[in-house]
């Protein structure tokens, strides 16, 4: 009788032995977990941004790591400039900031501050486009359109970037200014990709008016 009292105090205790390793090993190891990442609205990470896009001033409390892309779209509601691959390699959301064309989405809007950027929302509207923009149309320079708003704000740029004599990676001689051969505007172009093929299309209408541009 004796013994089964020591038998069942021994349990007991091994019970409450076992109990207590767990607890200190959750415990140990929730010590080791890393913090719990900021939100993304933790005020550590807002700021607030001036923008001017389209000739409009926008002033804006922002996570700092929201890409330009993003506030044009999702803050500014400007859906012209599309969001494509979201890694730079399509050129959908090809936009012109103090004249040159950069990647949307590789830029933070934080980056952007005071500078001017322009949209295919700013260049034109239907009842007078962009001469560009009515390259397009005459040309039928796209097909599914998805990918002619940076197809068009890069033209736009590219042209001006050869007009200032600036070379690109085929250019043969660097102490002339560069001329915008076949050769010079489908590397220049290279970043924007057309996924419905209509390069041949987008080739003419920007020829036109890179002929017609002093």
């Amino acid at each position: 009788m004796e013994e089964s009292i020591d038998l069942a105090i021994s349990r007991r205790e091994l019970l409450i032995i076992g109990a207590s390793s767990v607890t200190a090993t959750s415990a140990s190891a929730a010590d080791q977990r890393p913090p719990a990442p900021p939100t993304a609205m933790d005020p550590g990470h807002m700021a607030e941004v001036s923008l001017d896009v389209n000739g409009q001033a926008h002033t804006l409390k922002l996570d700092t790591r929201t890409t330009l892309l993003d506030v044009l779209r999702e803050h500014l509601h400007l859906t012209g400039t599309k969001k494509g691959c979201d890694h730079g390699q399509c050129g959908a959301c090809t936009v012109i900031v103090d004249g040159r064309r950069i990647n949307a989405c590789l830029s933070l809007a934080v980056m952007n501050g005071g500078a001017r950027i322009t949209t295919i929302e700013g260049l034109g509207q239907p009842a007078h486009l962009h001469p560009m923009q009515a390259a397009f149309v005459k040309h039928d320079g796209y097909q599914c359109g998805y990918c002619t708003p940076g197809q068009i704000c890069s033209a736009i740029a590219m042209i001006e970037e050869v007009r200032q004599g600036v070379p690109s990676h085929v250019t043969a001689d660097l102490t002339v200014r560069p001329l915008l051969s076949a050769e010079e505007l489908r590397e220049r172009m290279s970043g924007n990709i057309c996924r419905c093929g209509a390069y041949s299309n987008i080739a003419d209408a920007i020829s036109e008016v890179a002929g017609a541009t002093p």
